[in-house]
């Protein structure tokens, strides 16, 4: 991968290992102060700024409250009171070059801080339903205001501790529950969190994602997003079942979201990820990944895998279904020095892209026979006209009458793309 590359969508090497290197630390803590300690000291290093705070929400109070900051107690304010308070009410980045020249700065905590604002970026917290939960405000840039480029970096970091905030609060909620069943109910909590909510709504274009684990928790994951670069495809399978995959796949999938929305490229978001997970993951561990990106205009679709197949292609005109195979080993079993050629293909109208994990193929019945490809394939031949929820459901009841009972031993995750029309 050239320098170049690195540097596509504003997007540098040294931020994407920092933004990651976030990541990686807010996946480990689950104690609120120590979380937005890591927030802050990280948002200091790569915006370059003299102070970080993080306001959280009182949504019962309808007030923010200051939990992490180097010199002031805990504070509070309404909510549209100040710049966090106006942050909060409009859930939009406010970019102040001269805090004292805005009507909305509150000089009340500088003055009880001691501290001098000249400028500050003011971020709001939204959580993956899109919800508020706090305030992350950063105050003088060194050696001049806040840019656009920091605006996009201070989201990202901003995205990453709502997720956090999230995770920390279902924790303390769950503090009461015996030990074991509370730490499988949230990594199954955290792990569902990151599959979309809903499915993205793309003109000529019908989708569908499903999960079901084999345990509690499960090593699966599937994402279908759109993007400024287009419709992000991701299907992954880690190793093993329990909650140490659900954390491989929810820190993979973080990883992959937050560098996309920076900007950055296939090869480079890829390459990067699977970088940090060779770092990360223990030995033996790593994850099976599709991620692709779907120009819903051109209707092409790139893809990398690491290690995840088949990939079928159902082509409409032919009634044909091409199988791609894994463009590289799976992500995290070893750093990458050199990336394959992303694989291109056109969706015709009717066309399918289909992509299944191994608890679909590999589910067998009581005599050890697996589902199999072939199966897979007579079925999307025969329900192509249908529409992709249609075909989740008819995948998933064959499956279950060929199992005949038979208990299921690994997580099913499908994912479907349909381009609509005739062709």
């Amino acid at each position: 991968m050239n320098e170049a590359h690195l540097h596509e969508g504003r997007l540098s090497a040294g931020d994407m290992e920092t933004l990651l290197d976030v990541t990686r630390a807010l996946a480990a803590p689950f104690d609120l102060r120590s979380m937005l300690a890591e927030v802050t000291a990280a948002t200091l290093r790569v915006l370059h700024a003299e102070r970080a705070s993080v306001w959280l929400l009182d949504a019962a109070a309808q007030e923010l409250f200051i939990e992490v900051s180097s010199d002031l107690t805990r504070v509070r304010v309404p909510l549209g009171a100040g710049l966090v308070g106006a942050c909060a009410i409009s859930r939009q980045a406010i970019n102040v070059p001269d805090c004292y020249a805005d009507p909305r700065f509150n000089a009340e905590v500088d003055r009880r801080s001691g501290f001098r604002t000249r400028c500050s970026l003011t971020l709001p917290l939204l959580d993956h339903r899109d919800e508020l939960v706090g305030v992350m405000q950063v105050l003088n840039r060194e050696g001049g205001v806040f840019d656009a480029d920091d605006e996009g970096l201070g989201l990202a970091l901003a995205a990453q501790c709502a997720v956090a905030l999230s995770r920390v609060r279902m924790t303390e909620s769950l503090i009461a529950v015996e030990l074991v069943r509370q730490e499988l109910e949230l990594a199954s909590l955290v792990q569902r969190s990151t599959l979309p909510a809903v499915m993205p709504q793309v003109p000529g274009y019908d989708m569908q994602g499903f999960f079901q684990p084999a345990a509690q928790t499960g090593g699966d994951t599937y994402d279908l997003a759109l993007l400024e670069q287009g419709l992000l495809v991701v299907l992954a399978d880690a190793t093993g079942h329990g909650i140490a995959p659900a954390l491989s796949v929810t820190q993979m999938h973080a990883m992959l979201r937050m560098g996309f929305r920076m900007g950055g490229s296939l090869e480079t978001v890829f390459r990067q990820t699977n970088d940090q997970l060779a770092h990360t993951l223990p030995d033996g561990r790593f994850v099976t990944a599709f991620v692709g990106l779907l120009d819903p205009a051109s209707h092409r679709l790139r893809f990398l895998s690491g290690g995840q197949g088949p990939i079928l292609h159902h082509q409409a005109a032919s009634g044909a279904c091409i199988a791609y195979r894994a463009t590289s080993f799976p992500m995290g079993a070893m750093p990458l020095h050199t990336l394959r050629p992303a694989v291109e293909l056109t969706l015709a109208p009717g066309d399918w892209l289909v992509l299944l994990s191994d608890g679909i193929y590999e589910y067998a019945d009581a005599e050890g026979a697996q589902f199999g490809r072939e199966r897979v394939e007579a079925l999307v031949h025969e329900h192509a006209q249908g529409s992709a929820a249609a075909l989740s459901q008819h995948l998933m009841e064959a499956v279950r009458a060929h199992a005949r009972g038979a208990a299921q031993e690994d997580d099913i995750t499908v994912v479907l793309v349909k381009r609509t029309g005739s062709a």
